[in-house]
């Protein structure tokens, strides 16, 4: 198996209109739904390829969580 970057711009509009159309449902990758706060611990973890940290979906209105 392989991997690497993949052309985001050349697909991201048309992955954008399948999700919104409720033709895909990519939630199932989705690990983390946090605060738009939370974006750079977030991206710590995401980064350092931290166990359990897949994707992470940033909700800009959500209020941070405690702790």
């Amino acid at each position: 198996m392989g991997t690497g970057q993949c052309p985001v711009k050349k697909y991201n509009r048309a992955l954008r209109d399948l999700i919104a159309g409720g033709k895909a449902k990519p939630s199932w990758i989705v690990s983390h739904e946090l605060p738009l706060e939370e974006a750079p611990q977030a991206y710590a973890h995401f980064d350092a390829r931290d166990e359990g940290w897949t994707k992470v979906v940033l909700h800009p209105d959500a209020v941070p969580s405690a702790g």
